[in-house]
């Protein structure tokens, strides 16, 4: 038996990033391809499903050829294929297994089939020259479709402590930079217009939810459509552009302190109460500088996160989660289909 590590190939495709890499050992990115169609969808405030997975049909065989190129490794070099099964986009989802599965036929090479928010926490995991992770770790999972706290025991072993019960973190994020009239996506944008803001101008409402570990963020997201209605009595539903007297950065800085404030402290008080080792942060809402800060201030381990690169979909994340699934004696024929709702846990 050969002891070279293992290199696998990932390929994501479960929104609108399709994406394709080759990581080796688990730890090591040989490459890691990504299309990216923000640009496209941005016109329409968020994703628009039907040209996403059209989108993934053209791009999905010139990313595979971009990583293999990159990564400078030749098919007889991969050992087996990751592929997110969901959850995600439906469309967008079958575009990556179909073409998973037509590698895996083609070149005879074992199939994986990958949770995409297992992904998330496996980014932390390529995080450069961090030391080997000892378990228990607190996870926080923040992006647009996604918010969730878990207790992660060991490779592949979780525990959802709590989710968001209504609008994700980053979906939060999107609705009021669309509301604020700031580009999509709305984290990235917010986050810029905070800088020149106030964060303690508004008194947005906090949902703690007690003797939970939940989330909520449709309130503080109706709060900022209260304070912007009654500051611009004209608003009319659909209109994209703001009168230029209306204080954004205040908004803006006010919002994400809400937000920022709840998600902190209840991972904080998780990692204290169940004796976590570190607290990782993964997903497109991880890439918040000041909610990087601002964890890192209130727990008392160490907080790790992925580069920036890593934060949003990439197919590294797979691969990665794909070697440890691959190690543990996963191997998934070619009847499996896509799970858009699946959960990690």
């Amino acid at each position: 038996m050969s002891n070279a590590p293992l290199r696998i190939l990932g390929i994501e495709t479960s929104c609108d990033e399709t994406s394709a890499a080759i990581v080796e050992g688990g730890r090591t990115i040989l490459s890691n391809a990504i299309a990216s169609q923000i640009d496209l969808h941005a016109k329409y405030g968020g994703v628009f499903p039907e040209m996403a997975s059209r989108m993934h049909v053209e791009a999905i065989y010139p990313i595979v050829t971009a990583a293999m190129s990159e990564a400078h490794v030749g098919w007889g070099d991969i050992d087996a294929i990751a592929v997110t099964r969901g959850p995600g986009l439906v469309g967008s989802l079958l575009v990556g297994l179909n073409a998973a599965k037509g590698i895996a036929i083609g070149r005879g090479l074992p199939l994986v089939g990958v949770n995409h928010l297992e992904g998330h926490v496996y980014s932390l995991w390529l995080v450069e020259d961090a030391p080997e992770v000892a378990f228990p770790v607190i996870v926080l999972i923040v992006s647009g479709g996604h918010t969730e706290l878990l207790l992660m025991t060991g490779h592949g072993q979780y525990q959802s402590l709590g989710r968001t019960l209504d609008d994700a973190a980053g979906e939060a994020f999107d609705k009021v930079g669309r509301l604020l009239g700031l580009p999509f996506p709305g984290g990235p944008s917010i986050e810029k217009a905070a800088q020149d803001g106030d964060p303690t101008a508004y008194a947005f409402p906090r949902a703690w939810l007690d003797q939970t570990w939940d989330f909520s963020f449709s309130g503080v997201k109706t709060a900022v459509l209260k304070e912007v209605k009654k500051q611009w009595p004209g608003m009319k539903a659909g209109v994209d552009a703001v009168p230029p007297g209306l204080p954004v950065p205040n908004l803006a800085a006010s919002f994400q302190a809400a937000v920022i404030d709840v998600l902190a402290e209840k991972t904080a008080q998780a990692a204290a109460q169940l004796n976590a080792t570190e607290v990782f942060i993964a997903g497109g809402v991880s890439a918040n500088i000041p909610l990087r800060t601002e964890l890192a201030r209130r727990a008392k381990v160490p907080v790790r996160y992925p580069p920036l690169v890593l934060c949003t979909d990439n197919a590294a994340m797979i691969a990665t989660a794909g070697h440890y699934r691959y190690l543990a004696g996963q191997r998934d024929g070619l009847e499996i289909d896509v799970k858009p709702n699946w959960k990690l846990t």
